[in-house]
């Protein structure tokens, strides 16, 4: 794959890199990969006030990374694709192997 021009290179920031640059909207990607979720459920899995979680939500959902739809009286949210997780999981792998790399050399 071609290194990518500036206007690609925004638009990745502006819409992933922004979304993936709060760790509360992590761990929250993170719980609707292993299940869809409501606003509430959420709230009190990660132990963080309602009105966050929301906020976090809706900035995902601005950017396509999740989706909702009602079911009854409440809204469940999910990840729109599954393949977010395989990039934070890359990601959690290099940083390993840069750690790693670092301790080695201090040593």
């Amino acid at each position: 794959m071609e290194a990518p021009g500036l206007e690609e290179l925004e638009l990745l920031h502006q819409n992933m890199c922004q979304a993936v640059a709060d760790t509360k909207r992590i761990q929250i990607m993170y719980a609707l990969y292993e299940e869809p979720s409501h606003v509430t459920a959420l709230a009190e899995r990660l132990d963080t006030p309602q009105p966050t979680i929301s906020r976090h939500l809706a900035m995902l959902k601005q950017r396509g990374i999740v989706t909702n739809e009602r079911e009854g009286v409440t809204v469940v949210y999910r990840l729109s694709d599954d393949r977010i997780i395989d990039v934070l999981n890359a990601m959690r792998t290099l940083l390993r192997d840069i750690l790693e790399k670092r301790k080695n050399a201090l040593e």
